[in-house]
Parts: structure tokens; sequence; C-alpha cells
């Protein structure tokens, strides 16, 4: 029986689409639910492209009842992936996915990690800070953002004419790299 997995995004769900493409060759797994905050994010199109479900979460639908746990049980969801969902997630889902929900962020954590630090901001921060590497950290979900324990990280090396942007392309060229392949041994081991 293949094992389920729930991708929480808030925007073009470029991370995502990497994950379906690369678990289209492991019949074990299956990309069944997208979950997103955002009804205009470019990851619910996608995702219907695909044949894949999608869910629109509220505030109220997603903090003030623990209707999602039912949902995702009509899923069968075994393993919760975020990529780029930019709220904290609610403590029931903490808790009914210990050690089976993964968050990736753009950066290497504790470095600029944290509430507001996501896209374009942890970048600024970055080159502001006169870094000389910055990379991509994948870190189990716990109840702060950016706080559970580091499953895997890859830094790529600055420049001093590297900008925030030139910053973000290379380690999104990271995470696409890597996530999907990092998320095949979790789910496959889990």
């Amino acid at each position: 029986m293949p094992k389920n997995i729930a991708i929480f995004a808030s925007g073009t769900g470029s991370n995502a689409k990497k994950i379906i493409e690369y678990l289209n060759q492991n019949a074990r797994i299956t990309v069944s639910l997208i979950v997103s905050n955002n009804p205009s994010a470019k990851v619910l199109g996608m995702a219907k492209g695909k044949g894949i479900p999608t869910l629109l979460v509220t505030r109220k639908k997603l903090y003030e009842n623990e209707d999602i746990l039912k949902i995702f049980n009509e899923y069968s969801i075994d393993y919760v992936v975020l990529a780029g969902f930019l709220w904290l997630v609610p403590m029931c889902l903490v808790k009914a996915y210990e050690n089976r929900m993964v968050n990736i962020h753009p950066a290497l954590l504790p470095k600029f990690g944290g509430k507001g630090m996501y896209g374009m901001n942890v970048h600024k921060a970055v080159k502001e800070a006169g870094e000389k590497e910055s990379g991509m950290t994948i870190h189990y979900v716990n109840e702060q953002y950016d706080d559970g324990s580091i499953v895997f990280q890859k830094s790529c090396t600055l420049t001093d004419d590297d900008t925030p942007q030139s910053i973000a392309d290379k380690v999104l060229s990271l995470e696409h790299r890597y996530f999907p392949i990092i998320i095949n041994k979790l789910v496959s081991i889990s």
C-alpha cells in the first residue's frame, strides 16, 4: 500500500512540483493532497493539472477546530511536507505527525530563521549580514517557526557580487535538487 503525502504551499509550488515529479518514479509514495492558504496560489492550478486534489484552508478552518485531521484521515495521509507554507502549523497537526512532518527553509538554520524570515526577507538578511555562504535546511516541524531538529542542509558559496535575488536563485536550485530526494528517503523509512 503506498504512503500518502500532503504538501502545504502558499505560492508557486515549484518545490511541490519537483517533489511530485520525482515521486512519480516511486509507486510506494503518492502525493495525495495539496493544501494552500492562498486562493490565488499557482500551486493549486499545478496540482489540478496533475490530477491531485487540493484543499484551500482559512485561518478558521486550520486553527479553530481539528477538522484538518479528519480530512487527512480521509486521504490516509502518512506524511506532511511544508514547501513554502507561510503559516505556523496548528498543534493538533504537529502532534499527530510528530517526526512525519518536515519543512524547508531557504537558509542555513539556526541562522536567519523564525517568524517573518521567509522568501526574500531571508536572502536580504543574509546579504546584509555579509555571509559567505547560504543554503537550504530541511527540518522537522515543531510548535515554533524553524525550530525543529535539522534533517539535512546543503550550502552554496556567496560572493560580494551576490544580490538577494542571486542568493535566492542559488538556494532555490539547491532546494529543487535535494528536497525531493530527502522527502523520498524520509517517507520510505517512516
